[in-house]
């Protein structure tokens, strides 16, 4: 940013002093990711604070090597009380857990997903983010942790349908559900077809506002080990010698890789959209590789997408990403907005 002094230097030469401003201007340290401003988790965790809530935790924390309390990311089972914490400190979430070797994902991440995709519809909604019920949400593979129905339904009251093509996925899913009380704002339905992702998903008077995705992004089991310990040798940098385990956050095989990866999977589902796009205002789906978006933006294109954004979030030192998409133009979209949500001014 530029000082009113600097455009237009005054008469007396001993007052020209704009130089040190210019020097303060943070622009390295803007290039750091950040977490949406509306994103529960800023700065460091107050463990204190989430030990109070879930006594389990403190056996698991530990002094990270700038002297901040943390916990070991690499151990699954730090990783899955932790989540349970968070769960509970902050939405509400009395009871949660989910069974081995399953998918525990990394919570202010998904967070961040859901208050971006919250912007989108305000965006759309005269400014103002629509809550409640009326609001509904597909979770495309909402897997055995469920965490954007809880999240979405936790923050915004919205209403989730979550599918998934793993049985006891979604029974552990429904289990969480039920043990907090909210069926009446989530539920499942099993995918029949695992070769499909949205074909004969829906009923046909079925309408959602938004739907996520968090596809898998490896292109087999050997992938997705490689992957996983490049990212397990990254943190345990500090302590070489230490062992660690595969999979810190877990994953099944169909959470974490498919035939083709993350390009086949997310164009497979933008080309199944069309296929029912009067019956979602916006899709979206996370997208972890960046090398991905032209050919995104072509199956887009190919599909008859009328609007399209790509939203770039991040979290520390991670970047990601996620790719909306509508088959609505300007008029529907307002009559949707009318139809299904009350703007209101703050």
């Amino acid at each position: 940013m530029t000082s009113a002094d600097s455009r237009n230097p005054p008469r007396n030469p001993p007052r020209k002093k704009a130089k040190p401003a210019q020097q303060a201007k943070p622009a390295a340290p803007r290039e750091k990711a950040t977490l949406h401003p509306r994103n529960r988790h800023q700065g460091h965790y107050d463990f204190p604070r989430l030990i109070k809530t879930s006594p389990e935790l403190g056996k698991f924390v530990i002094l990270n090597p700038y002297g901040k309390e943390s916990i070991d990311f690499a151990n699954p089972a730090a990783v899955r009380v932790f989540n349970r914490a968070l769960l509970k400190s902050f939405y509400g979430i009395a009871h949660w857990d989910i069974p081995a070797d399953y998918l525990c994902p990394p919570i202010p991440g998904r967070a961040d997903y859901l208050h971006f995709l919250a912007d989108l519809l305000a965006e759309r909604n005269e400014g103002v983010i629509p809550r409640g019920a009326s609001v509904t949400a597909l979770d495309i593979g909402t897997g055995a942790n469920c965490i954007y129905p809880l999240i979405g339904q936790g923050e915004y009251g919205w209403s989730f349908l979550g599918s998934d093509i793993d049985k006891v996925a979604l029974a552990s899913a429904a289990t969480i559900v039920k043990a907090n009380g909210l069926n009446k704002s989530i539920s499942f339905r099993e995918q029949l077809n695992p070769k499909h992702i949205l074909t004969h998903l829906l009923q046909p008077d079925e309408r959602f506002d938004i739907s996520v995705c968090n596809p898998p992004f490896h292109a087999s089991a050997e992938e997705a080990l490689s992957g996983s310990q490049r990212k397990w040798r990254a943190l345990g940098k500090a302590d070489p010698k230490r062992k660690l385990p595969v999979l810190n956050f877990g994953g099944q095989a169909a959470e974490l890789w498919c035939e083709g990866g993350e390009a086949r999977f997310v164009t497979q589902l933008i080309s199944e959209s069309a296929q029912v796009a009067t019956q979602v205002l916006w899709f979206s789906t996370l997208v972890s590789k960046a090398s991905n978006l032209p050919l995104i933006q072509s199956a887009l294109k190919k599909a008859g997408a009328v609007e399209s954004q790509t939203v770039e979030m991040g979290q520390g030192q991670k970047q990601s990403r996620f790719v909306a998409w509508t088959f609505h133009d300007t008029a529907r979209q307002q009559a949707w907005r009318e139809q299904r949500w009350t703007a209101r001014r703050p």
